[in-house]
C-alpha cells in the first residue's frame, strides 16, 4: 500500500506539470484556436492537440517510472494514460464542456469573461422611437477585418478555461491514482 501511495505522490504532480506544459506551451495556435470547431476540422485539431499531450504525458510518466523505479505496472500505466486522453478530448471539444456545465447549472460561470459585442445605441431623425419618443438603433461596430468589435478583451481569465483546468485536474488525478494502484 506504501509503494502506490509513493507512486501517486509522485505521479500526480508530474502529470500536472507534463499538462501544463503541453497545454500551454506545447498546444499551436491553430489547434488552440480550432479544435472547438464543428466537424472534421474540429476533431483533427483536438486529436493533434490530445496526442501531443499525451506524448508529454506519457514521456513524463516514463520518466519518473524509470528514474525513480516505481512500482508501475504496464496495464497501470496504459489505463492512467488512457483515462487522461479521453477526458482531455472531450473537455476540448468545448462544446462538451459548455454543455455539461449548462446541465449542471455552472453555465453563467462558464461564460464569464466571455467578450462582448460593443453595440452602440445612436439617435435618429426617423427610427424607432423609445419611451421619451426619441428616435434610437442600435448598432453593431465592425473592425477594418469584417469582424464585429468586441469591447472585452479575451484572457486566461474565464469561466471557461477555469472549468476547464479544473476539469482536467480532477481526471489527471484519477489518472494517477489508476497508474499507482493497478497491478
Amino acid at each position: 500500500m506504501m509503494t502506490s501511495a509513493v507512486t501517486f505522490a509522485v505521479v500526480l504532480p508530474g502529470l500536472l506539470v507534463a499538462h501544463n506544459v503541453a497545454d500551454h506551451w506545447l498546444q499551436t495556435d491553430h489547434q488552440a484556436g480550432h479544435k472547438g470547431l464543428s466537424g472534421w476540422p474540429g476533431r483533427i485539431a483536438c486529436a493533434s492537440h490530445v496526442a501531443t499531450y499525451t506524448l508529454t504525458t506519457v514521456a513524463t510518466v516514463a520518466l519518473l517510472w524509470w528514474l525513480l523505479d516505481l512500482p508501475i505496472s504496464p496495464l497501470g500505466f496504459v489505463a492512467g494514460q488512457l483515462v487522461s486522453a479521453v477526458t482531455h478530448y472531450w473537455a476540448d471539444r468545448r462544446t462538451t464542456l459548455a454543455e455539461l456545465c449548462e446541465r449542471l447549472g455552472k453555465g453563467d460561470f462558464y461564460r464569464l469573461g466571455t467578450p462582448r459585442l460593443v453595440q452602440a445605441t445612436v439617435s435618429r431623425p426617423h427610427g424607432n422611437l423609445d419611451d421619451q419618443g426619441t428616435a434610437k438603433q442600435v448598432v453593431t461596430l465592425w473592425g477594418l477585418d469584417g469582424k464585429p468589435v468586441m469591447w472585452d478583451g479575451p484572457s486566461l481569465g474565464t469561466g471557461a478555461y477555469v472549468l476547464d483546468q479544473s476539469w482536467h485536474w480532477f481526471w489527471l488525478f484519477a489518472a494517477a491514482l489508476l497508474t499507482a494502484v493497478i497491478v
